[in-house]
């Protein structure tokens, strides 16, 4: 395995108005909102390893650091993309880049990305991640 490439996804979401804050436009922990849920979703319907096939193996995914660069707001009403994708694998996580893009305009209202550990659910502790999920999620190429 030369090159690692990994997968990346796409899901549409839209401002809701429980999401807009006093300056009436997203409040900045609604970000990470729709980041996790932009996974969730992709991991089921994309990724084709849905989060509860994760803990049936007794596995989840936690967050280890989360690095949003804000920079431009989204307001009520706005569709927006949430582009997701790996970038990175070792032994027991992996960190996950992500872009929002209001889909109207095309500009970038973030960037960033997390870091995350996969667990031992009865533990609570980090575990190394199975090959096969590693493979899974890895796009070879030549």
């Amino acid at each position: 395995m030369d090159n690692l490439v990994y997968k990346s996804f796409e899901t549409e979401l839209r401002v809701r108005p429980d999401d807009i804050d006093m300056f009436q436009h997203v409040h900045n922990s609604k970000y990470l909102d729709y980041i996790l849920a932009a996974r969730y979703d992709q991991m089921e319907h994309c990724y084709g390893m849905s989060m509860e096939q994760f803990m049936a193996r007794g596995y989840g995914w936690v967050v280890k650091t989360a690095h949003i660069n804000y920079k431009r707001p989204l307001t009520l009403g706005v569709y927006f993309i949430v582009k997701t994708s790996i970038v990175d694998i070792d032994d027991k996580g992996c960190r996950v880049k992500f872009v929002l893009t209001n889909k109207a305009t095309n500009k970038i209202s973030c960037d960033g990305w997390f870091d995350f550990v996969m667990i031992d659910l009865k533990t609570g502790r980090g575990v190394e991640i199975p090959d096969d999920i590693v493979e899974h999620y890895t796009i070879l190429h030549d």
